[in-house]
């Protein structure tokens, strides 16, 4: 009976730690639409790239403990931080530019978003 109850606290602590990695991600997003630049790294500037490393090393671990947490309940891959580090780095020269990408990132994440639960 115990490991059962195990695996339930692991759940919840993958739901929560998936609703903090949302909340981080969506904070760094709305940064970036607003005109904050470095978050899908794209620029060779070394000062953008160091204001932007908490944040990307943040989501790499909150990514990396969702990531063993899901191998551990069996579940598929976290998406969202698959998605969000493959959208990272070079395009080409008529990519839109990062403001432009996390405006649409943050419409995609606003229409996943399940109603909220009058409680």
């Amino acid at each position: 009976m115990a490991k059962p109850d195990r695996l339930a606290r692991l759940d919840a602590q993958r739901e929560d730690l998936e609703t903090d990695y949302r909340a981080t991600l969506i904070a760094a997003l709305e940064k970036t639409a607003a005109g904050a630049l470095g978050l899908f790294n794209r620029t060779p500037d070394r000062r953008v790239r160091a204001a932007i490393a908490p944040t990307i090393d943040a989501l790499t671990e909150m990514g990396d403990d969702i990531a063993a947490m899901r191998e551990r309940l069996m579940l598929e891959p976290f998406a969202l931080h698959a998605d969000f580090f493959a959208a990272r780095g070079p395009v080409s020269a008529s990519a839109v530019g990062e403001q432009k990408e996390a405006r649409l990132w943050l419409d995609r994440l606003k229409a996943q978003d399940p109603p909220a639960a009058n409680a």
